[in-house]
């Protein structure tokens, strides 16, 4: 019953600009908020709860990040003599 203290529930809300469910509006936001949100986990100075949150962030923005280099993969292509063909990385 010693868990029943708002504060520590919303202040949690207020750490970060972005909802946790909010999609990037790009690759390169996403980078940039998955960089801040590393930095601010690696400092050790976070309340559990808070840890857990952004580690769940951090899942959801590498994926949006993958996700979003997958795409420009595909869209890479090659010029092979006159035939253009998908980009394989080597």
């Amino acid at each position: 019953m010693a868990k029943s203290s708002p504060s520590s529930v919303s202040s949690g809300a207020t750490a970060s600009s972005a909802s946790p469910a909010a999609v990037p509006a790009s690759y390169e936001v996403a980078l940039q908020e998955l960089e801040a949100l590393v930095a601010s986990l690696e400092s050790g100075q976070l309340p559990l709860d808070r840890l857990l949150m952004g580690y769940q962030r951090g899942a959801q923005l590498l994926t949006f990040c993958r996700e979003k280099l997958e795409a420009v993969e595909n869209q890479i292509k090659v010029l092979e003599g006159t035939e253009l063909k998908p980009w394989v990385q080597e």
